[in-house]
């Protein structure tokens, strides 16, 4: 009998693995291949491998040379060879293999069945009495460890749109909260704008404010520039001041981002008596030696100091980060609405000898809890096509499907028209319990039908509801005290391994640092079958009921009212 709709026979490549990867993958150029033919033996296994490429890709990747995809250090491969082998050991993949991969190496193949992982991924994870930057990084140095940051390690990071919605949801919140429902005439101002800060300047302007945001390294402004997540440029402090407060007395929502140290460009506005509406900061502090750059130092001599004495540069760094939070807290102190966005930047201040910075409140409890309270977070898709049409459809489907969420869908307009695309094209936006079910439902549903021209991979970021352990960010100020427990995300990896997603990672020190956090990521395949049907049913439910389990279980009662809604058994 012949089956309705019904996904289309595999079509598949004639390359062989070594025509694959000098196409695909020589390093340091890495680029996905695109389209409806298969290079794997299988779509699971094929997604995975577009994906890990994808988080390679120059687009994407702020240093494809050293598989460093964002976050200081945050690597998708441990090393060239390894990156290597994980694209052989992904094309030969049989679907009852799973392939297990240890801090950025493949280490084996085990038995599993169809509706298993794919890949099972630890990155960075210690054990706690070890935990600590300089072990992880003698193991680091002696190339047995990598850091896997939160998306990097786990080959779902889709560029500096991945943290958008999230940094728009959190300026919004400001907005309402504070200022009588918007930022309009408002001036954010930040320091970073690397792959995850770069999502500020377009998220704050989205959100109607004028913002300024710092930082060291031009070039992670130009690529800001190229990619449309910042309107201007400049290595003046003068200029910038100009600009920004002229478009801030007429309510234009402009960004501009200025090259220089963040602390001296707060400590200058003090003295200027410039006080900005919203404060925040998304440098590279989780990092003390291969993140953050100390004041006074030119990129040249921090890279210089960073490798001929890391203790000392550690010294500077933790000096420089106290200094930056000083000036922080004396703006807060004038008016300006400052809180830590989750880089561990008030640790550090605090060990360098700022004992108030924790009277900077985290973003989490500011304005994140409610929503992770509703099974809220951070659900993101690629086209595997290659195609950015797919991702229309797949945005016009939503409207359809969720007619009532008027914030989802203006979102979505916002992003159609602002956000330009890294490496595949992809999009994010904020859903809920319930609603990611029937959203991977229905992708499936359209690969099903041949609406979209290949498979699409459903992934987050592992800053959401009940996947993080994380005391001074997603789990900072919790009900019942329980910020460091770490059971949360290991029942989360457990839960969307049991459930079926198509791969799935755990790691440590992501957003914060080694020593500060434990979390869990997951991703999935609609690939139009009916079991991928069965398992984005169970991992799409599973998933955002963690975070209600969580907020339930500490005591919040709108989680525990979700929890009745939704029939979950707390």
């Amino acid at each position: 009998m012949e089956l309705v709709n019904a996904p289309a026979p595999a079509v598949y490549s004639n390359l062989t693995v070594e025509e694959f990867i000098q196409k695909y993958a020589t390093h340091p150029v890495y680029t996905p291949p695109t389209g409806p033919q298969l290079n794997a033996k299988n779509w699971q296994s094929e997604s995975a491998l577009r994906m890990f490429l994808n988080n390679l890709t120059a687009e994407v990747a702020e240093d494809p040379e050293k598989l460093v995809v964002y976050g200081g250090i945050g690597q998708a491969a441990r090393t060239p060879a390894d990156a290597r082998k994980i694209v052989e050991l992904l094309l030969t993949l049989e679907e009852d293999e799973s392939l297990l991969v240890q801090s950025g190496k493949p280490v084996g193949k085990i038995r599993s069945h169809a509706e298993a992982p794919r890949v099972l991924i630890a990155n960075s994870n210690l054990v706690p009495h070890w935990a600590t930057w300089e072990h992880f990084n003698n193991l680091r140095d002696r190339g047995l460890m990598m850091y896997g940051q939160m998306t990097a390690g786990s080959w779902i990071y889709i560029g500096t749109q991945g943290i958008l919605q999230g940094t728009y949801e959190t300026f919004a919140a400001c907005g309402r909260i504070h200022f009588g429902g918007d930022l309009r005439n408002r001036l954010v101002v930040t320091g970073g704008l690397g792959g995850m800060g770069g999502a500020q300047p377009l998220a704050a302007t989205i959100a109607g404010a004028t913002f300024l945001g710092v930082d060291i390294d031009p070039e992670r402004i130009k690529k800001r520039l190229e990619t449309r997540y910042i309107d201007k440029m400049t290595y003046d402090y003068n200029e910038a001041m100009r600009l920004v407060l002229a478009a801030q007395a007429k309510g234009e929502a402009i960004s501009v981002g200025l090259v220089g140290d963040i602390g001296d460009v707060l400590e200058r506005m003090i003295q200027d008596n410039i006080t900005p509406d919203v404060l925040t900061d998304q440098t590279s502090a989780h990092d003390p030696i291969n993140g953050y750059v100390p004041n006074g130092m030119t990129l040249v001599e921090a890279k210089r100091l960073r490798e001929e004495d890391p203790s000392a540069y550690k010294e500077k760094s933790l000096k420089s980060m106290a200094r930056h939070v000083h000036f922080m807290l004396e703006l807060k102190n004038r008016g300006a609405r400052t809180f830590d966005y989750g880089n561990n930047l008030r640790e550090f201040a605090m060990q360098g000898g700022e004992k108030d910075a924790f009277h900077i409140q985290g973003f989490v409890p500011e304005y994140m809890r409610p929503l992770f309270c509703e099974g809220k977070g951070p659900f993101r898709w690629a086209a595997l096509s290659g195609d950015p049409e797919d991702i229309r459809v797949t945005d016009e489907a939503l409207k359809e499907l969720f007619p009532e969420n008027t914030h989802m869908i203006n979102w979505l307009e916002q992003a159609q028209e602002k956000v330009a695309f890294q490496g595949l094209p992809c999009r994010i936006c904020w859903l809920g319990m319930g609603e990611r079910e029937k959203a991977g439902l229905m992708f499936n549903q359209l690969v099903r039908e041949g609406k979209v021209k290949a498979p699409i991979v459903i992934g987050r970021d592992h800053l959401d509801c009940g996947s993080v352990a994380s005391p001074y960010r997603e789990t900072e100020g919790m009900l019942d005290g329980s910020d460091a427990v770490s059971d949360w995300p290991l029942l989360n990896l457990m839960a969307n391994t049991s459930g079926g997603a198509t791969w799935v990672s755990f790691h440590h020190g992501g957003g914060v640092g080694i020593g500060y956090s434990q979390h869990a990521g997951m991703v999935i395949l609609a690939d139009g079958t009916d079991r991928a049907d069965r398992c984005l049913s169970r991992v799409l439910h599973n998933d955002p009921a963690m975070g209600i389990f969580r907020h339930a279980d500490a005591g919040y009662e709108t989680a525990q009212e979700n929890a009745e809604k939704f029939g979950l058994n707390v």
